[in-house]
């Protein structure tokens, strides 16, 4: 089993709703991401995937990203909290949405949303 992964990063704002107290403050984050592609073939040019190809998905995702308000960003806005666990979520999610094929998955991400506080979403590999 091979695994590529890449690292990317924003800077955004939330504010979690929270049950009861209502909101919590607005605040912001400066997020490091770490996304992870599997699969068990190499291609013809002895490669699993090519990191550039995994950058620029997840480039389109930070941008989306970068520099809002999360909590007015759909999905962010009715569906889903804007907490990190959902925003490791959402990003596996749009990136696998457009690079996944046959020979690999992205199948992890990792949010860090300081230098010492991470989540972690993998969904089964597949490949």
């Amino acid at each position: 089993m091979f695994e590529v992964m890449i690292e990317e990063s924003f800077c955004a704002a939330h504010r979690l709703r929270e049950e009861g107290d209502g909101p919590e403050p607005l605040h912001g984050h400066n997020w490091r991401i770490e996304v992870y592609v599997r699969g068990e073939k190499l291609d013809k040019r002895h490669i699993l995937v090519d990191f550039r190809d995994v950058r620029a998905a997840t480039k389109k995702v930070m941008d989306y990203l970068d520099h809002k308000f999360l909590n007015d960003l759909p999905p962010f806005d009715r569906e889903m909290n804007p907490s990190t666990e959902n925003i490791a979520v959402f990003i596996l999610h749009e990136v696998a949405g457009m690079i996944d094929t046959e020979a690999y998955q992205v199948y992890k991400v990792r949010a860090w949303e300081t230098p010492f506080n991470a989540v972690t979403y993998e969904i089964k590999p597949r490949v």
